[in-house]
């Protein structure tokens, strides 16, 4: 009396998880320059400890990733972003 694969059922459907296309939203924007003087915008590259987020999770080019590295670093020196704090979001 052994199940085979095709006889096992499940209460819940199995889900399928479809992930979204990543995607470097400075290439899609058009965008040329990153202004480390944006602190809001530079806030989205930024995890509530104030780390720099890497490029496999926000989906930017390495291109941009430098600048944004660079312009979240320019910002931090100007006291426009701190370096580390507990809750920033």
């Amino acid at each position: 009396m052994a199940q085979t694969q095709s006889e096992i059922r499940y209460l819940t459907p199995m889900s399928v998880d479809v992930k979204k296309k990543k995607y470097c939203r400075f290439k899609r924007s058009g965008i040329k320059y990153v202004d480390y003087k944006d602190a809001e915008f530079l806030k989205k590259f930024l995890n509530e400890q104030g780390k720099i987020l890497p490029r496999r999770i926000t989906g930017t080019s390495l291109k941009f990733q430098r600048r944004v590295a660079q312009a979240v670093k320019r910002a931090r020196h100007l006291a426009l972003l701190p370096y580390v704090t507990d809750l920033m979001k």
